[in-house]
């Protein structure tokens, strides 16, 4: 046996580059990578990106496709900051062969990665959002008929006790004390001015009050009840296919109804491009994207009001928006035109179809808010400016469409989600081959979460007294390669058969 001492030794001057230890890669990521390059993703990048390098002076860059790659490993590890997308990129040799960086290369540091961010404007993010919608309407992944319209806070890098006053500038304890001496308290206490603050009426006001650190945030309640600096991410999600056809951050103090045309806009704007460029890459063949654009959209209650309900039928869009209750009967004179498109509308609402997609609409948008912001770590954001945020959103959703297609291809839609559909093959793997050799059914006293739930759904029967040690395989085996689980599966099967005789 060799010990941590004997191991210890000075470190070589030079050493072969064919001496190095090399990784396999994951293979989430290969297949990842093998998408990007058969789209040609790196060529597209650099083309956009090429205005915003020094074509001969300064130190070696980041490359672009290097940079939105690391933008994508910030989703499919569910990383938020980029402190921890470099550092995580430092650690794994699968991630640096992902974005191709060799074993004698650095690893680009979190300011390398922001100074990028920078000085890559925001039409070129947009532009790579656009690249991966190309992508999803070549697959058949955009329809671009219907779709859902909904919003969701995201809590700001800014902290509630640093606001200031627009006017003055004053911060809020010196606000609370210039009140305190004005009402007559010469020398006030931390209780009196918690006693003053109380009495007062829209204390955290928007027109009042702003952040000096992050001036686009603005005061709001968030979904847990909490006052916070937040912003407001909407998404407009296609419900024939899930995918995200536009992504916009809002001011957290404006309400549904004021921001739904901005989002609307853009994802009719994605449909038009996606048509235009079917029409000039495939003119013969049979359009994957609705040819008449958006149709219909989906909202929840926070939506509706009468101006928007006109406005929809204006555009030339069915709507299906519920409503909120009201007391009493509505005053529509002079609205004519508004009362035509609400009534109409609430008979769509009222109908087996309308209904049928406010649950799908339920179900996509709210996957594709968990699937962005809470998995993929964006709840609270790290950077500070809109458009700061919007361009890290963008490639970050962007991240969830490319989703879509390796599910389509894999069965999966991130690592996690591959390592555990691997996961359930091998205990499908241990009762085919276990129930083969199986003498009269024995029940197991200990059998963990992951096995009870694959043997409810399994049509095998009840699972022989080997299965005790899946456990150990679900928490040994889950990082080790295919070769070798299937090593232990096939020395632990003659195992597990001598044990039953």
């Amino acid at each position: 046996m060799g010990t941590r001492k004997q191991r210890e030794k000075q470190d070589e001057i030079w050493i072969a580059h064919s001496e190095l230890a090399a990784a396999p890669g994951h293979p989430f990521y290969q297949r990842l990578n093998e998408l990007l390059e058969a789209e040609r993703f790196d060529e597209f990048v650099e083309r956009r990106c090429a205005k915003f390098y020094a074509e001969k002076y300064g130190r070696p860059s980041l490359t672009p496709g290097i940079y939105f790659r690391a933008l994508l490993i910030g989703y499919f590890e569910g990383i938020g900051a980029e402190r921890g997308i470099a550092w995580r990129l430092a650690d794994s040799l699968a991630l640096r062969r992902f974005v191709g960086i060799a074993l004698d290369e650095y690893t680009p540091d979190h300011s390398t990665i922001s100074r990028t961010r920078r000085l890559i404007d925001l039409d070129t993010h947009r532009e790579v959002f656009a690249w991966v919608l190309g992508v999803l309407a070549d697959r058949g992944l955009l329809k671009g008929q219907r779709i859902a319209i909904d919003a969701t806070t995201l809590e700001a890098n800014a902290a509630m006790r640093s606001i200031v006053r627009r006017d003055t500038g004053e911060s809020y304890e010196e606000f609370l004390r210039g009140l305190a001496k004005a009402s007559g308290i010469t020398t006030p206490t931390r209780e009196d001015l918690a006693r003053l603050d109380r009495k007062r009426k829209k204390r955290t006001s928007n027109k009042a009050w702003k952040s000096p650190a992050d001036e686009d945030a603005r005061i709001a309640k968030m979904k847990d009840g909490r006052t916070h600096l937040a912003h407001k991410a909407e998404h407009a999600v296609d419900l024939d296919t899930g995918a995200v056809l536009a992504v916009t951050l809002q001011g957290a103090d404006k309400g549904d109804t004021t921001t739904l045309d901005e989002t609307l806009s853009e994802a009719g704007m994605a449909v038009a491009e996606q048509i235009g460029r079917e029409a000039e890459l495939r003119p013969k063949n049979k359009p994957k994207v609705n040819l008449d654009g958006i149709e219909e959209t989906i909202a929840d209650k926070g939506y509706h009001s009468g101006a928007v309900m006109k406005r929809m039928k204006a555009y030339g869009v069915r709507s299906y928006i519920p409503e909120k209750k009201q007391t009493g009967r509505r005053n529509w004179a002079g609205k004519a035109g508004e009362q035509q498109a609400v009534y109409a509308n609430r008979r769509r609402v009222r109908g087996e179809y309308g209904k049928s997609l406010l649950r799908r609409r339920g179900e996509l948008v709210e996957r594709s808010f968990a699937h962005c912001y809470e998995t993929g770590g964006m709840r609270r954001c790290h950077l500070r400016g809109r458009d700061n945020i919007l361009k890290r959103q963008l490639v970050h959703v962007g991240a969830f469409n490319l989703s879509l297609v390796l599910r389509k291809r894999l069965g999966a839609g991130t690592p996690r989600e591959l390592r555990n559909r691997f996961a359930r093959l091998v205990v499908r793997v241990v009762l085919r081959f276990s129930n083969r050799n199986r003498q009269p059914r024995h029940r197991c006293r200990r059998i963990s979460g992951l096995v009870a739930k694959c043997v409810s759904r399994s049509p095998h029967p009840a699972p022989s007294p080997a299965l005790q040690k899946i456990s150990y395989m679900h928490h040994g085996l889950l990082g080790s390669s295919r070769g070798t689980t299937f090593d232990w599966l096939t020395s632990n099967r003659i195992r597990f058969s001598r044990s039953q005789q």
